[in-house]
């Protein structure tokens, strides 16, 4: 049976260094320096995975191999653990070369005062799926996901903003190169879970971690 674990469990826990956890469980990105090496690391990961009998997701480039582990409609559990323990490993047998600070997720969020209704028109327009009553998500889990929470419109406020979750060891220094590129703090009282920054044309993203979450399941 599979075992929730807490976003803070997985990340205090012993073998996971090399991960850190974000929107949609946990991500680590190695540093191959070629293809084939990542080529063969992904066969290393197959193998684990298999063993397992949980899959990750990865993203296999010239020279780096991003590996994503999550239970889907669960979140992080026992068996991410794991498996993420075990990609670890491999990874320090070949040699490579883990860059914790490279990793994130982008969310697009909607403000809806229908929420069943815009998020039928946005899961036809993108050919999405719907998981749960706020999320829509690619079918390959290869693009953004969507997420919709019931707001009222209160103009001339944006109704659609970018979420995008951070190592919580790497959030305050985007929000400071956010900040010197002309950005400026539209709200932290929820620091850390989230930030907003607004842009020069009232446009948002919302910097978030996975700590002090916790407030708001």
């Amino acid at each position: 049976m599979v075992e929730q674990i807490t976003d803070a469990d997985f990340s205090v826990a012993e073998g996971v260094a090399d991960w850190r956890v974000l929107f949609w469980g946990a991500k680590a990105l190695y540093e191959t320096g070629d293809f084939a090496t990542g080529a063969a690391f992904v066969a290393a990961i197959a193998t684990q995975a298999a063993e397992v009998g949980h899959a990750p997701l990865i993203d296999l480039r010239p020279d780096t191999v991003t590996v994503q582990v999550i239970t889907v409609g669960v979140g992080l559990s026992d068996l991410d653990l794991e498996l993420a323990r075990r990609i670890s490993r491999v990874a320090a047998e070949l040699g490579l070369k883990p860059d914790p600070s490279a990793v994130q997720h982008v969310q697009l969020a909607f403000d809806a005062s229908d929420r069943p209704a815009v998020m039928e028109f946005w899961r036809a327009a993108l050919g999405y799926v719907q998981v749960g009553p706020e999320d829509l998500i690619e079918p390959n889990l290869v693009g953004p996901p969507a997420w919709f929470q019931d707001k009222e419109h209160v103009a001339p406020r944006n109704r659609i903003h970018v979420d995008l979750s951070l190592p919580h060891d790497q959030a305050q220094a985007r929000i400071d190169a956010v900040l010197a590129a002309g950005g400026r703090l539209l709200g932290d009282r929820y620091a850390p879970a989230w930030v907003s920054l607004i842009d020069a044309e009232g446009n948002v993203v919302d910097i978030c971690t996975w700590q002090g979450r916790e407030n708001f399941s």
